[in-house]
């Protein structure tokens, strides 16, 4: 192993014992698709040294990668099975994406980018992931047409959960994500299960995941 793969072997372990261990992820999948997965690949070359930071990650103007301990404490609650079928909004470079198809059967990612889903073809095709598809659309109203879904991941901040999303999902389904107020300094993560035509929400914690372009509220009328 070269001198730079032992490195990042190295850090992603320690993120799996400094930051995700220590921060009540105990689920055993989602550890090791996290520990398996190289999140350098998926962020731009000069930032690959920060890649395992407990930070969310900056890959493009506006776009990040979601901080691991978030990411991790989200796919624990959604308590994803096997058979599964999931759908990433804000797929950008297909890390989160990436970690889900290590826990279900088959996962779409949705990304306005085009650039980014081109990437994210690349990497997911380089790393052998063969059990998901990425769709190049907006991401505010999610993907009806390819629904029901058992899992909704939004991969960074929204000021809603909206109903046309929530619709999406199947009997029992979970919508997870991070609430956040425009100017806010902090968000709200929340994990949404749909029973029949109810959709209660759980807060869990505090974040501060960055916005998720796309999903700006249109501004009011004002005399």
């Amino acid at each position: 192993m070269a001198t730079a793969e032992r490195q990042f072997a190295e850090a992603r372990r320690q993120m799996v014992l400094t930051q995700l261990r220590p921060n009540k992820v105990i689920d055993e999948q989602v550890i090791d698709a996290m520990a398996a997965l190289p999140r350098e690949q998926f962020v731009p070359k000069a930032y690959r040294g920060v890649a395992y930071m407990d930070e969310d990650v900056a890959i493009a103007p506006g776009r990040f990668l979601m901080e691991p301990m978030v990411l991790a404490r989200l796919l624990q609650e959604a308590e994803i099975q096997p058979s599964e079928v999931a759908l990433v909004i804000g797929a950008s470079t297909g890390y989160e994406v990436a970690v889900l198809a290590r826990l279900t059967s088959t996962v779409i990612g949705l990304e306005a980018d085009a650039a980014l889903s081109q990437q994210a073809g690349q990497t997911l095709q380089s790393l052998g992931i063969d059990n998901v598809a990425l769709v190049d659309g907006a991401l505010k109203d999610g993907l009806a047409k390819q629904g029901p879904f058992n899992v909704i991941l939004i991969a960074g901040a929204v000021p809603e959960f909206s109903p046309a999303l929530q619709q999406q999902l199947a009997d029992g389904g979970r919508l997870i994500g991070v609430l956040r107020a425009p100017g806010a300094p902090i968000g709200q993560t929340v994990l949404v299960k749909r029973t029949g035509d109810l959709f209660p929400q759980r807060v869990l914690f505090d974040a501060g995941t960055p916005m998720l372009p796309g999903f700006e509220r249109p501004a009011g009328f004002v005399f």
